[in-house]
């Protein structure tokens, strides 16, 4: 007996090993998408136990909010309140944690703490997840970005129990600390089918979830930047914090005063209700967390396109939320402005942007958008009876990981449910790691991560 279970064990050492051999010899790229979809999968599972449901969930309904929650986007076609049981919201928590601060954060985490170094590969997919200015290392970020995450998420949960306690919610515990982590993970998943209406002129509420959005979407490079710069580590913070800081700040700005002043259905509201619905609805777009306190679908035109705008820019490098980045939309900001200009450097903030990350944000650019427009396109054919701008804000919200809707997600039909599918996966991974990892061979490239850097300040995207 001990010699068949000797070997069994020496069958199944021998083929982990096979599969770690194997796994080391795909791209990086191949790696985080792999690790992302079985995420995926695991949460369709899961979430397709009778356990975890309420009411019978279709497998597609299931599949659209597995992906959903992992890529953080918040989009649902049923209602997670409804649709769901404890455990299923949990799978779904779990989700979006994890697709919140990265495929191999927490595993990585474990590797450290337990005063291991990590592996070759470890490091190599951390450093595509996590794009990092020079000067920053990968092994540091990981146990900021655990601990940051833990505190912030625990404050929050904290001061969201206790105002949800004042109005006598039900299960304020769990929906303190649900709201709490989709939040910070900029997930904008909600137990409340109206998402956050009911709290528009609820301003302590309105802020936590402001400054949970706000911390989750500039991301933790920022975070761990402005720490050492507070205890004096260093005398200022990077080139990379000051743009996501320039960028975010200003478009959630912009946002806030186009609504307020030109938004007709808030006109009628106390001036305190139209500039918290104004910032709320901006700082949600911007930081792709998709909580509204507004329906996004009574809205006029000129909101629309504000939202749109910002989703499409999104938040920062080594955040939990998707979109553009603002550090890609500040590099073509600057390949513009010098041509214009006619300069033969790029720069912005009188800083010198590398050639090889000037390529890089040309080519996210051009492939974002591309995807954008394609999505759109292809869900024209399976709903002939939407209009476009109800698609290509689905789409932009999709591919963005946003969450925010015209209120249209519910009634799609399955094939737009898969398309839709696709968009938010795509947009969780990065489209150039999907793109890379489906087209290049391989070997990894070094065109994209050069290392020959001169720069003293380099931009992270």
């Amino acid at each position: 007996m001990k010699g068949f279970f000797g070997k069994a064990g020496h069958r199944i050492m021998g083929l982990l090993s096979a599969f770690k051999k194997m796994v080391a010899k795909l791209r990086t790229e191949r790696i985080i998408l792999l690790g992302f979809l079985g995420y995926v999968l695991f949460g369709v599972l899961f979430l397709s136990l009778p356990i975890s449901q309420k009411v019978p969930v279709g497998v597609f309904d299931n599949l659209f909010v597995a992906s959903s929650a992992v890529s953080t986007t918040g989009l649902v076609t049923v209602s997670v309140a409804d649709s769901y049981t404890f455990f299923g919201q949990l799978i779904i928590l779990i989700l979006i944690q994890l697709g919140g601060i990265g495929y191999m954060a927490v595993g990585s985490f474990l590797v450290i703490f337990s005063g291991k170094s990590l592996s070759e590969i470890r490091r190599r997919i951390l450093e595509n997840e996590y794009p990092l200015p020079e000067g920053f290392s990968v092994g540091v970020l990981i146990k900021n970005i655990i601990a940051f995450t833990l505190i912030i998420e625990a404050v929050g949960a904290i001061a969201l129990f206790l105002i949800f306690s004042s109005q006598s919610v039900p299960d304020a515990a769990w929906s303190a600390i649900f709201h709490s982590i989709s939040a910070f993970c900029t997930a904008g998943f909600g137990l409340y089918n109206t998402s956050m209406e009911g709290f528009y002129n609820n301003y302590a509420l309105n802020i936590v979830i402001l400054i949970l959005t706000y911390i989750g979407a500039i991301g933790f490079i920022v975070i761990t930047d402005l720490f050492y710069r507070i205890n004096g580590k260093v005398k200022k913070i990077t080139f990379t914090s000051k743009i996501i800081l320039f960028i975010t700040f200003a478009g959630t700005i912009a946002g806030t005063l186009i609504i307020f002043f030109s938004e007709p259905k808030i006109a009628g509201f106390p001036v305190i209700d139209r500039i918290f619905i104004s910032l709320f609805q901006s700082v949600n777009a911007m930081t792709t967390a998709g909580f509204d306190s507004f329906a996004i679908g009574n809205l006029s035109m000129s909101s629309i396109i504000a939202l749109w705008f910002l989703m499409v820019i999104g938040a920062s490098p080594s955040g939990t939320g998707g979109g553009l980045k603002t550090t890609t939309f500040s590099a073509i900001i600057a390949v513009v402005k010098s041509k214009m200009r006619g300069g033969e450097k790029v720069a912005f903030f009188k800083h010198i942007i590398p050639e090889h990350r000037i390529w890089t944000a040309v080519t996210v650019f051009i492939a974002y958008f591309g995807i954008l427009f394609l999505g759109a396109f292809l869900l024209t054919f399976s709903e002939p009876n939407r209009d476009f701008l109800s698609l290509i804000f689905e789409t932009a919200s999709g591919l963005g990981t946003v969450g925010l809707s015209m209120g249209i997600t519910g009634s799609l039909t399955d094939i737009s449910k898969v398309i839709l599918t696709v968009i938010m996966f795509i947009g969780r991974v990065g489209v150039l790691t999907f793109g890379i990892s489906i087209f290049a061979g391989n070997m990894d490239l070094q065109f994209f991560r050069d290392k020959s850097m001169n720069q003293k300040e380099d931009l992270a995207l």
